[in-house]
């Protein structure tokens, strides 16, 4: 590639107001994207289905979602440009937007807490716990070293592999105790979710033949407790009434799981396209993450907003089990693409750029439902969708937009039906 002539802070001025074709050219005169890329997104993205053949099962096409970049973002003293893969109107706009309130007036830092992700091998039934925990721990580092040397011998090679094994007991009220053996694993930047489940498919016979038990199920956890990735965002500059506003707003979704579900959400909205447009399991993600929010028997808030002095300080952390190599990630063009825009190293670092836009994601809709309500910013973005719906041509879409602007300036909301109404007012007009 040539010589980049722009920073990314360059290019993220106006760019929002580009052409389709500018932002391609920007983003290719940064170094973000190469022409081959240019090419491979101008076409339209996959034509072939043969690569979705290898995927899944019973193959007849291809469902794409609009793939957009946001923009504005420095995280941890770097600019990134954040993929996201995503239909919902406004997340694109919004993540943009408070990304460059936040660049101008504080700062986004992120670190991960732990590595290890978590395998189960569970014993339905156990009568002598005692002696069975003896057992098992008598073992533990012979099951250890048998697993990193017959399964992960290739994450031990660079540096991660299984590192622990737990034992935990459960009462089943029926006079039986169910046993779980956590195993611990890092999986360097893969996600990890296949080589655990081989892992603790290896070890059932062992622990079968040491305890004397029968094991009845093995498999990983979404709940990975033990690896979290934590964001931080302060404002430096912000109207302290605002501030109060937002913490007021945080203290809601920390105290009532009603609350906390939508707030969840609106996180995930930012989380969610950037593993859809990697390649990412944003199923398991979103399974963790919920897990994690309920861990105390409520569902709480997985961020919490406080305003500490003349500053806002917000915190994200939760479990965000990412991978940058293996599956669809390695596999699919439009995911390599997605993951040379970001321009990552690490699984880790992937993590912690999705926890950052999380986190801004949820201080752009607290600042806007606690001011001007989250319904006027959405619906005005959502005036083009609508003005589809109705049925607008290319060239009624102008007069529809700017019709459908006024009544929301005037009633604070619109519909369908006002889209439908203004154009057949239009085409009344066009036939006098």
């Amino acid at each position: 590639m040539s010589q980049s002539k722009r920073s990314l802070f360059d290019i993220f001025k106006g760019f929002s107001k580009l052409s389709y074709f500018d932002r391609l050219d920007a983003l290719t005169e940064a170094n973000v994207l190469s022409e081959a890329d240019q090419n491979y997104l101008k076409a339209g993205g996959l034509q072939d289905v043969g690569l979705a053949e290898n995927f899944i099962e019973n193959v007849i096409g291809y469902f794409q979602l609009p793939l957009g970049v946001a923009t504005n973002f420095k995280i941890d003293d770097r600019d990134f440009v954040i993929p996201m893969a995503v239909e919902e109107t406004s997340i694109i706009a919004a993540a943009s937007k408070t990304a460059k309130w936040i660049r101008e007036n504080g700062s986004i830092k992120t670190e991960i807490i732990g590595k290890n992700i978590i395998g189960q091998i569970q014993f339905a039934k156990i009568q002598d716990f005692v002696n069975f925990e003896k057992n098992i721990l008598l073992q533990k580092n012979y099951l250890i070293e048998l697993a990193n040397s017959e399964v992960a011998f290739g994450l031990v090679k660079r540096g991660g592999g299984v590192n622990d094994l737990q034992l935990r007991k459960l009462d089943r009220g029926d006079g039986f105790f169910m046993a779980i053996i956590h195993i611990y694993m890092d999986p360097c930047d893969a996600m990890g979710a296949n080589i655990m489940n081989q892992v603790c498919e290896f070890l059932k016979e062992p622990l079968q033949e040491f305890t004397g038990e029968k094991v009845t199920m093995c498999i990983l956890s979404n709940l990975v407790d033990s690896k979290l990735t934590k964001a931080t965002i302060t404002l430096n500059k912000i109207d302290p009434e605002l501030a109060l506003k937002i913490e007021e707003a945080s203290r809601f979704a920390e105290l009532d799981p009603y609350r906390a579900a939508t707030n969840n959400k609106g996180v995930l909205n930012g989380i969610d396209p950037i593993l859809v447009a990697t390649g990412n399991d944003w199923r398991a993600v979103e399974a963790g993450i919920h897990a994690f929010a309920a861990r105390d028997g409520q569902y709480r808030s997985i961020t919490k907003w406080r305003k500490e002095g003349d500053s806002l300080v917000g915190i994200f952390e939760a479990p965000l089990i990412v991978g940058t190599v293996g599956g669809v990630t390695t596999l699919h063009p439009s995911a390599q693409i997605a993951m040379k825009l970001l321009g990552v190293q690490s699984s880790n670092e992937l993590s912690r750029i999705m926890a950052a836009v999380g986190l801004v994601q949820n201080l752009g809709a607290l600042r806007a439902l606690t001011t001007v309500g989250i319904i006027e910013g959405h619906m005005k973005l959502h005036i083009k969708n609508l003005s589809l719906g109705a049925g607008a041509t290319e060239k009624e879409m102008p007069y529809v937009v700017k019709k459908l602007e006024e009544i929301l300036a005037l009633r604070k909301r619109i519909s369908l039906s006002n889209a439908v109404e203004v154009l057949n007012d239009l085409r009344k007009q066009a036939n006098l």
